[in-house]
C-alpha cells in the first residue's frame, strides 16, 4: 500500500546561535582590552572621575558629595529640548524625502548653513548612492529611518545621530542643527 501523507518539510529546521558581543567591556572586567597608545590621554567614558592607574574606590573625604549644600552644581542633562528634537525629526525626514526621491535635493538649501551647502549636498549623494534604484510605481519608500537620537549639548544646538534602511543595507547619518535667527540650520551633515 503507498504512503498517502504529504512529504516532509523542504526547509532545513531554524538553529538559534547566541548572539555576538556588541557591548564594550565594562571598568572591571578587562582593564587592557582597548590598550591606547603612548602619550594618548584617557577618556573618562564611564564617568569615574578618577585618573588613570588610580583604581576606583571610596572618593576621598575632602570632596563633597553632589548635591551637598558645599558641592558645586552638577551640570544640566544633555537631553534635547522638544522644539529642538522636532526640528531634528523635521530635517532628517526632508533627507529622507530626498533620498527617496519625494523631494527635489534642492530643497535642502533652506535648511542648511549658506557656507556649508556644497558639502552637505556631497553626503546627501553620498547616502543616495547606497539607496536600492527606485521603482516606477512604487509608493512605497526605499529607505526607511530606523532610529533617531537627539542631543542637546548646549543650548541653540543639537547633535542628531540617525539610523536608516534600505536596499537590505543600514548606515548611520550624524548632523548637527544649529539655532540660528529664529530657524534650525544643518551645519554638519556626515554620513557614516
Amino acid at each position: 500500500m503507498a504512503d498517502s501523507r504529504r512529504p516532509g518539510p523542504t526547509r532545513p529546521p531554524i538553529r538559534l546561535r547566541p548572539a555576538p558581543v556588541a557591548d564594550p567591556p565594562y571598568v572591571d572586567e578587562v582593564p587592557d582590552l582597548w590598550p591606547r597608545p603612548p602619550g594618548q590621554l584617557a577618556l573618562d567614558l564611564f564617568g569615574t572621575g578618577q585618573p588613570p592607574g588610580r583604581p576606583a574606590g571610596r572618593r576621598p573625604e575632602s570632596r563633597p558629595r553632589p548635591g551637598h549644600p558645599t558641592a558645586p552644581p552638577l551640570p544640566p542633562p544633555a537631553t534635547a529640548t522638544p522644539e529642538a528634537t522636532r526640528a531634528a525629526h523635521r530635517f532628517v525626514g526632508t533627507c529622507l524625502e530626498i533620498l527617496n526621491g519625494y523631494r527635489p535635493p534642492g530643497q535642502i538649501r533652506a535648511l542648511v548653513e549658506p557656507g556649508r551647502i556644497v558639502e552637505v549636498t556631497e553626503q546627501l549623494a553620498r547616502a543616495a548612492s547606497r539607496t536600492p534604484p527606485a521603482r516606477r510605481r512604487s509608493t512605497r519608500p526605499a529607505v526607511h529611518l530606523r532610529r533617531l537620537r537627539v542631543c542637546e549639548p548646549r543650548t541653540a544646538a543639537v547633535e542628531v545621530a540617525a539610523v536608516l534602511t534600505g536596499g537590505g543595507r543600514s548606515w548611520a547619518m550624524a548632523l548637527r542643527l544649529e539655532h540660528r535667527q529664529g530657524r534650525w540650520l544643518c551645519t554638519t551633515l556626515q554620513v557614516l
